[in-house]
């Protein structure tokens, strides 16, 4: 996967050594820190992956999560408030005070956590599609088989497929992600599909997501399902401006998970999107759009 940001900190992945243990990141681009916190699974390869259209106008800190990559998962990194703790303990090693927070699916109870605990530091937050509240997709027939189809990216064999599909057969691969993702017609599946293939920019980024769910994430990926079934987040502590963002037919993350956030969190704003995916932001007509909203929110509460 290729860095999109001019004059970065550093080229790649780094690890860190905290009191609250050790934490794999990479630090690029320049302007206001922007730190971004990955989804379920995923991995700081993935935070450089989501926050590509930031490129220019921020410094984005894109950090592993407990289990993930290069940042091994201990009994004291498994909870959410813990690994909020790591996280702040990474930005006072990098000497950095005040931050913008944003977040993508399983990486919302861990941002939601560090913006209630450290409310002074956090000057605005969006959460994409974020999980906010308890979560199980273990108690669903339709919720189980997903999950296993994505624990066999873990493997070697599960990693090839997903690669090797995603390089020669774009479009089957792009198709299948999309069917998990939202729930839409097979005519609006492949509508859409078509719609990102023939754009060079969505097109790459979707490939390039499979890279970034495969490969040494099971441990982070196991411990963030066994969280979620009982979250009681902190949210009334939040005192920075969120913007969370969710498509209503989200497959994956249910609609409800924002709503409940904005409703626990003072001044909250919502952007709801009709129709759409778990990867709206990223992928689909509506992406600019959703890209330039979060750009403007950002920049509205920068820190100095």
């Amino acid at each position: 996967m290729s860095l999109a940001y001019p004059d970065a900190h550093s080229s790649g992945p780094r690890l860190v050594e905290t009191p609250s243990g050790p934490a794999e990141y990479v630090d690029v681009g320049t302007g206001p820190p922007l730190v971004f916190l990955h989804g379920s699974p995923g991995g700081c390869d993935q935070g450089v992956l989501m926050t590509g259209f930031l490129a220019g106008g921020h410094r984005v800190i894109a950090i592993s999560r407990p289990g993930y990559l290069g940042t091994p998962l201990g009994p004291d990194t498994r909870s959410p408030t813990a690994q909020a703790e790591l996280i702040a303990a990474v930005l006072d090693a990098l000497g950095i005070g005040r931050f913008a927070l944003m977040c993508w699916s399983g990486g919302g109870p861990a941002a939601y956590s560090l913006a209630a605990a450290v409310p002074d530091r956090v000057v605005s937050m969006v959460a994409v599609a974020a999980v906010s509240t308890r979560f199980d997709p273990r108690s669903s027939l339709r919720g189980r088989l997903e999950l296993s189809e994505e624990k066999l990216l873990f493997s070697r064999f599960g990693q090839w497929l997903a690669t090797t599909l995603a390089a020669k057969a774009p479009s089957t691969a792009i198709s299948t992600i999309l069917s998990g993702e939202g729930d839409l017609s097979r005519a609006q599946i492949r509508a859409l599909t078509a719609d990102i293939v023939a754009d060079d920019e969505q097109r790459a980024f979707a490939i390039d997501l499979f890279d970034t769910v495969s490969g040494a994430r099971k441990a982070g990926f196991d411990n963030d399902f066994d969280q979620f079934r009982d979250l009681d987040l902190p949210l009334a502590a939040i005192t920075a401006p969120v913007l969370a963002i969710h498509a209503r037919t989200d497959a994956d993350v249910p609609f409800g998970q924002s709503v409940h956030a904005v409703d626990q969190v003072t001044g909250a704003r919502l952007e709801a999107i009709d129709e759409g995916t778990h990867l709206s932001m990223w992928l689909g007509s509506d992406a600019a759009r959703l890209q330039s909203l979060v750009d403007k929110h950002l920049r509205a509460a920068s820190p100095s």
